[in-house]
């Protein structure tokens, strides 16, 4: 059992934006919980891109850098643990886990991210973020110029396509079935010479995470370096839905300017609140969400 239990802040989620916040408010003296259950959704990432200092550092080694110079600081603790239910109001919330311990704190940043709902399809999930990847800027220039897939339908297709037409012009679009667009959008797809696939998707073929080639229920196949695809996702974590935080249209959590939830004291960061996801998004929304918090707490001493 932790010997501490009462907090200035919990935060809920110990990676990229979780860990940010943490140092904003360790640097201010600040009394912090970071609880984390140890299950990042880019687990099985093998590189991260486009973040300044680490390119191409594993996720895992970014964090663990990450986590040493946080806990540097004596005002903040590292408790790994699952946060299972939250109640409570402003300046008097209590987190439990799922060890059954109790903490209490003035506010809560939740930097708990989302869960990418993933088709069904056999090997898609096993490829997910090495071969099967959700964004040019992360994972686009180590497949340049290579045989890339676009799994996607519907009216995003085109936008999709032209975005990731900048990074090869080997490009074909994978339907998964009859296209759901009209044929304007076929024949905007021909003039930018991106192939279209309609077969019905049978499995998703690899080594080790590493795409070899998609087979179609027609048994055809067609080879493949990189597959881009957008799922869709849910909340991580139901518990800022628990204490009343609202979503937004697109499942993220609503927030304000200084990243405050609808409810008071109840604050988040990174993907679980924002379209952009990548590592140094999640690092600046951290550091900004500490900061506001900080300014919260030192306005409420005078208040």
């Amino acid at each position: 059992m932790h010997l501490k239990t009462d907090f200035d802040v919990i935060i809920v989620g110990g990676s990229y934006a979780g860990l940010s916040a943490a140092m904003s408010l360790g640097r201010a003296k600040w009394k912090v919980a970071i609880i984390d259950s140890g299950k990042p959704c880019n687990a099985q990432t093998p590189h991260s891109h486009n973040f300044l200092t680490r390119d191409g550092a594993t996720p895992a080694a970014i964090g663990a850098v990450a986590r040493e110079q946080v806990l540097s600081y004596p005002t903040v603790e590292w408790i790994e643990d699952l946060a299972v239910n939250a109640s409570g109001e402003n300046n008097n919330f209590t987190v439990q886990t799922g060890s059954g311990q109790h903490f209490n704190a003035k506010k809560i940043l939740f930097a708990t991210g989302i869960k990418d709902l993933l088709p069904a399809t056999p090997g898609l999930a096993a490829c997910w973020g090495i071969s099967v990847i959700h964004c040019p800027f992360c994972h686009g220039y180590e497949y340049s110029d290579q045989k890339t897939g676009i799994l996607v339908n519907g009216e995003t297709t085109l936008d999709f396509a032209r975005l990731i037409r900048n990074w090869t012009s080997d490009l074909t679009i994978f339907t998964n079935g009859a296209a759901d667009f009209d044929i304007n959008t076929k024949m905007q797809l021909q003039q930018i010479c991106v192939s279209l696939n309609e077969q019905p998707v049978e499995r998703i073929v690899h080594e080790n995470g590493y795409l070899t080639h998609i087979e179609f229920q027609d048994g055809s196949s067609s080879a493949l370096k990189a597959l881009y695809h957008r799922p869709p996702f849910e909340q991580h974590c139901k518990l800022p839905e628990v204490l009343g935080v609202q979503l937004n249209a697109q499942a993220h959590i609503a927030l304000d300017a200084a990243l405050k939830t609808n409810v008071p004291g109840i604050y988040a960061a990174g993907d679980n609140a924002s379209p952009a996801r990548s590592v140094a998004n999640a690092v600046a929304t951290g550091s900004f969400a500490g900061a506001r918090l900080c300014h919260e707490l030192i306005s409420e001493q005078y208040s």
